[in-house]
């Protein structure tokens, strides 16, 4: 009975390794052959219809199919189904179900938005739109120029309305079919809600403007205003400027200058007042203080007595 249960025990784990060591080979021969994948076979733009002639199958490892992607004809372009390209795909490249619209349904900007996001149009012109050198998929920072009402007059001022907006369209183009400059007359950003208000409400407020930024590039936490008074040159970079800088021990001086000059003025005010209660209660009244002046020679003072 002992040397039967041994036995079983045995067959049994002989199994158990067999099936592990099988079912590996047939994984790996599985992951070692192809499947049949669509890609485009001529360059497709925007708005591109799908048809048999621009599609094309090829053979795609098992262990490297792109998620999304379509292994026959059928699954790809249903009959009596239009389906267009909604991004730029070029030769060879797999057709993915997010780069196509759904079947039936016509090429949307719509369909390029993610969940949570909307599309909201801005009028542009050469100037505001940097010379249309700003293309779809660029990412942009959008000002407003507005009048300000001060205390006694009004002034223009500039602030930064939304920073990192993704353009998503140059006029009614997702993309320039051939990548040079076009000056355009509106620009499609991609938005959150709050934003989409706030550029509809700029450009009744004032007037908008573009700025290319780098692709990547983190928003800056910190935004100034500028008005005209900040219309000249500044060395620090900014709208707001920091307290004058103390070099050496001339800032020391100077501020140490400032408060002699202050506590001078306190005891001339003193004295202007002890005199004119001296005159007012009949006691006689003091000499006049000689005149003195105070020299600087670096940052060293001297006061000198001057007069006969």
């Amino acid at each position: 009975m002992i040397a039967l249960g041994i036995a079983v025990v045995l067959g049994l784990v002989a199994v158990y390794i067999a099936n592990i060591y099988i079912g590996g080979k047939q994984k790996q021969v599985e992951l070692s052959g192809t499947t049949k994948v669509a890609v485009a076979a001529l360059p497709m733009g925007y708005g591109t219809e799908l048809t048999p002639d621009k599609v094309r199958f090829v053979d795609y490892p098992n262990s490297s199919i792109p998620p999304g992607s379509f292994t026959n004809a059928t699954q790809l372009m249903p009959a009596g189904q239009k389906r267009f390209a909604l991004l730029p795909m070029g030769i060879n490249e797999p057709i993915l179900a997010a780069k196509i619209s759904a079947p039936g349904v016509g090429a949307s900007i719509a369909a390029l938005l993610p969940d949570g996001m909307r599309a909201a149009t801005v009028r542009i012109d050469d100037v505001s739109g940097v010379a249309g050198f700003i293309q779809p998929n660029d990412s942009v920072d959008v000002l407003i120029t507005r009048q300000v009402q001060g205390a006694q007059t009004a002034t223009q001022v500039t602030d930064v309305l939304l920073q990192n907006a993704r353009v998503i369209a140059i006029d009614q183009e997702a993309k320039n079919s051939d990548g040079t400059p076009k000056v355009a007359r509106t620009a499609t950003l991609q938005v959150t809600p709050i934003d989409a208000q706030k550029l509809a409400l700029a450009q009744q407020s004032g007037s908008l403007s573009l700025v290319l930024r780098k692709p990547g590039e983190q928003n800056n936490p910190v935004v100034e205003t500028v008005s005209n008074n900040d219309l000249r040159y500044n060395m620090y970079g900014g709208a707001r400027y920091p307290a004058p800088a103390s070099v050496g021990g001339f800032g020391a001086a100077v501020a140490s200058s400032i408060e002699r000059s202050a506590a001078m003025v306190d005891s001339s005010r003193q004295r202007s007042r002890s005199r004119s209660s001296s005159v007012r209660s009949g006691t006689k009244k003091p000499a006049p203080e000689k005149p003195g002046i105070e020299i600087y020679r670096g940052t060293t003072s001297n006061q000198y007595k001057v007069g006969g």
